[in-house]
């Protein structure tokens, strides 16, 4: 018969929330052969038999029976007939050791030096369900969905089974074809469909860019402030990331070039700088291009949100101007459409285009064809262009409104920063409080603040100490009842004396 203890455990098993799914007389078999694996339960030791066990559990016979039965083909019991049910002697399952006391420390599993990187760099994390004013976010309610579904109705009915298989791991070619013609035609590019792969996200370009070009230990020179992302990835490589500072011209081309140590690659984000909003000068993209290729380096041009421009047209992209071949241009649908698409792309020099596309499949092998296919058609009917302006418009209306509502509530605290392009502000902190504790402030009064410190590499940087203000996605009521929590948030941090 088991101990009170063994009994116990078997019916914590019968009972928890996790095993609610299980019929009963699996639920049985796993806290048995759990316990044998523990080794709370010796080889050799019997069984009670079945008809006790079942008593003691309020069970039928049947079903401690069923759980034998199981335990017994998966190796774990004997049974003997006349003498019972037998814990089998261990020949053939690895018997764990006892467990040790709960005061007895247990080291964690080894990571690899790169996984380390990457579990300390923290990853990536968007917010499922955002709210006012978590940057980088677009404005989903009002998308056509109709439309899209209309359309991709449409691509299931010509492709049929065939849009359900594995598709292209560059890219199906309709859809390469559309983003060619798009970048070539709005930012300047010089891209054939044969030089765009469609990948999951921008994230994942980076992170190619960073094991596909670089060895660990090299060096990559990262815009100061820069995307967190971008840092991130770069790291997790085993990459020596060199801050480079930024003006209100982009990124500063001395550093770079005078540097005696020159670097492998630059990442930059030139049409609209995150976070500052800097747009690169003309001179300083062709300094970096030369650059380039006196040094055989890479550009690696994040091009992530230059849809939304609230002033004229956009700056063309620095991929457009380089006449050698070392600009790897990157860009995504996730701003411009919605984030649960999924697809992003890259521009990619045409001898990179076999290397970077067998490093992917390593990766995700491909992006769905589904999707990818009805962003297709999107793109060719017109779809898209038509909704980057609507959405352009209802942004710089909802920017106007933004900058309005930080005067109006929030004047002698923040400083608005107002971009030329965009889905988010930056805003300045301009009295006492320290960026920290209104972070943690606005937190507790519903509000999302991403801290602009944490994007600074070099903590001694003069940036300034604020936040990044999302807009695109928030109503003027939304954004209106946010700044008046902020408002009242700060308040109540200056009556505390907090600084």
């Amino acid at each position: 018969m088991f101990r009170h203890s063994q009994l116990e455990s078997v019916k914590s098993w019968l009972t928890h929330p996790a095993s609610a799914a299980l019929p009963l007389h699996a639920r049985i078999q796993r806290a048995i052969r759990q316990m044998i694996l523990d080794g709370a339960i010796a080889p050799g030791r019997p069984l009670p038999a079945s008809r006790a066990l079942a008593v003691s559990l309020g069970v039928s016979r049947d079903t401690v029976e069923a759980a034998y039965t199981q335990l017994h083909a998966e190796g774990f019991i004997e049974r003997r007939v006349g003498s019972g049910s037998f814990v089998a002697d261990g020949s053939g399952f690895p018997v764990r050791p006892r467990r040790q006391s709960s005061g007895a420390m247990v080291s964690p599993p080894a990571l690899s030096r790169r996984g380390t990187m990457m579990a300390m760099g923290g990853g990536v994390r968007e917010a499922a369900s955002p709210h006012p004013f978590a940057p980088g976010i677009p404005e989903t309610r009002t998308f056509p969905l109709a439309l899209w579904e209309r359309l991709q109705r449409q691509v299931m009915k010509e492709a049929g089974t065939r849009a359900l298989l594995h598709g292209d791991p560059q890219g199906v070619e309709p859809l390469r074809r559309a983003i060619a013609d798009y970048v070539n035609l709005e930012r300047g590019a010089r891209a054939s469909p044969d030089q765009v792969l469609v990948l999951t996200c921008a994230q994942q370009a980076m992170m190619l860019c960073a094991t596909v070009l670089l060895d660990p230990g090299e060096r990559i020179y990262l815009e100061d402030p820069a995307y967190y992302g971008a840092r991130r990835a770069f790291e997790a490589a085993g990459l020596d990331c060199v801050p480079v500072p930024v003006d209100g011209q982009g990124i500063t081309v001395a550093p770079v070039l005078d540097d005696p140590r020159p670097a492998r690659a630059l990442c930059l984000t030139p049409s609209h700088q995150f976070p500052t909003g800097a747009t690169l000068a003309l001179d300083r993209r062709l300094a970096l291009i030369d650059w380039a290729a006196r040094q055989q380096a890479w550009i690696i041009e994040d091009d992530y949100d230059s849809e939304f421009h609230y002033a004229g047209r956009p700056t063309a992209c620095v991929q457009g101007l380089d006449p050698h071949g070392r600009t790897i241009y990157i860009g995504t649908f996730t701003k411009s459409l919605f984030p649960g698409l999924r697809i992003g792309y890259a521009v990619l020099p045409p001898h990179l285009v076999q290397p970077m596309t067998a490093a992917r499949t390593l990766l995700d092998g491909h992006t769905a064809p589904l999707a990818q296919l009805t962003l297709a058609r999107f793109m060719e009917g017109g779809h898209f262009g038509a909704h980057v302006r609507s959405m352009r418009s209802l942004y710089a209306r909802r920017l106007d409104v933004l900058s309005g509502l930080v005067r109006r509530h929030l004047s002698g605290r923040l400083e608005a920063h107002c971009p030329a392009g965009g889905l988010q502000m930056a805003c300045g902190l301009t009295d006492a409080t320290t960026e920290q504790a209104a972070v943690e402030a606005a937190r507790a009064a519903g509000v999302t603040l991403l801290g602009l410190s944490g994007l600074y590499a070099d903590r001694n940087s003069p940036g300034i100490s604020g936040f990044l203000l999302g807009f695109a996605a928030y109503t003027t009521t939304e954004m209106e009842e946010a700044v008046k929590a902020l408002a009242g948030a700060f308040g109540r941090l200056r009556g505390a004396g907090h600084s």
